[in-house]
């Protein structure tokens, strides 16, 4: 069981203990110099519940490899004016990747988190990922990129559940932290934000901001900072109580300018089709009408996809380039692709 010191992974570590399983709880250490060091207070907190559990407890470093795969792969692309998400790339890289091959290299049957996300085998008894019983704190759109056969040896004991019944149920286990407050900000790196995290590694210029028709309207706090579809954080130059909201459309890493429009979406276009890269799909993919989301709880979109990973969404988006495309039909989650191009039309 991957102990984080939250309430999640500690609710189904008690789950787990009393379905009869013989859990271990293993805390995975990150640590990333210069960046508020939450592993402190997190690994007191996971070995306390491991404590009142009376489970085993191990700590395994994987500072170093969050720092090559995930934060250095992140920052690289963020500075090709790419937008990746590193919540996925952690979980394909460090939770479900190198600390799920050491699980199972020391012994372990399944490896098992506190994600939101819920597993149901197909006629073939192979996983198939599901949405989180808790349309609120449903994770599956972080889950896209983990293969299957992972998940064949993979439990989310709370995903059935509503997070105020894992609170309730912490606190019927008499959970030393069911109390704590859900941590905010990226995987691993606490509280801090995408933004602060990119001003404080790639010391980004200042620039301007251009309408659709090239003129400067503003300034901006540098083009990487930015993804398309984003409403704020630059300053326009007449902006006043009746200005309408501006939306970023494009960005021009060469020249530090980002351009932006009232309107949220392309004019006059109906669709977007975009071409997936470092796909994975969990079970077979189906036919016909499916739904995407290309940000986290994002309202689903019409799309379909064909057999060479390209979809269309019946909408108009601007995609941001880098980042993750997943694929839904009503409670299941079929994975997705990184998106590596996208044209509206």
């Amino acid at each position: 069981m991957g102990l984080s010191g939250g309430v999640d992974s500690a609710t189904s570590a008690a789950l787990l203990q009393q379905e009869g399983y013989a859990v271990t709880g293993v805390f995975i250490k990150i640590v990333v110099e210069g960046y508020p060091c939450t592993a402190g207070v997190d690994r007191l907190d996971a070995m306390r519940v491991a404590a009142h559990l009376k489970i085993p407890f191990i700590e395994v470093d994987l500072s170093k490899e969050y720092q090559e795969r995930v934060f250095a792969a992140s920052i690289a692309e963020f500075k090709e004016g790419r937008t990746p998400n590193p919540d996925v790339l952690c979980n394909r890289e460090i939770k479900f990747g190198l600390f799920y091959d050491w699980a199972r290299a020391h012994g372990a049957d399944l490896v098992a988190t506190g994600h939101y996300a819920q597993l149901e085998p197909n006629e073939q008894g192979l996983p198939l990922l599901k949405t989180g019983a808790d349309k609120e704190k449903d994770q599956s759109y972080f889950l896209w990129s983990v293969p299957q056969e992972v998940l064949a040896h993979t439990l989310f004991p709370i995903g059935h559940l509503r997070k105020s019944d894992v609170r309730k149920l912490a606190g019927k286990f008499n959970l030393p932290n069911a109390d704590r407050k859900d941590s905010q900000g990226l995987c691993f790196l606490g509280p801090i934000s995408v933004s602060d995290m990119l001003s404080k590694e790639l010391h980004p210029m200042p620039g301007k901001v251009l309408d659709e028709l090239g003129k400067v309207v503003g300034s901006h706090n540098g083009a990487a900072l930015y993804t398309l579809g984003q409403r704020q954080g630059f300053t326009l130059l007449h902006e006043g109580t009746n200005t309408p909201a501006h939306y970023v459309i494009a960005k021009d890493m060469g020249a530090n300018t980002i351009t932006v429009s009232p309107s949220k979406f392309p004019r006059n276009a109906t669709r977007t089709k975009i071409k997936l890269v470092e796909t994975n799909w969990i079970g077979n993919t189906q036919d016909g009408p499916m739904y995407a989301r290309y940000r986290y709880r994002q309202t689903l979109i019409p799309a379909e996809l064909d057999e060479n990973n390209t979809v269309v969404l019946y909408e108009p988006h601007y995609t941001p380039l880098g980042q993750s495309l997943v694929l839904y039909k009503q409670d299941r989650c079929f994975g997705g692709g990184v998106i590596a191009e996208s044209t509206v039309y």
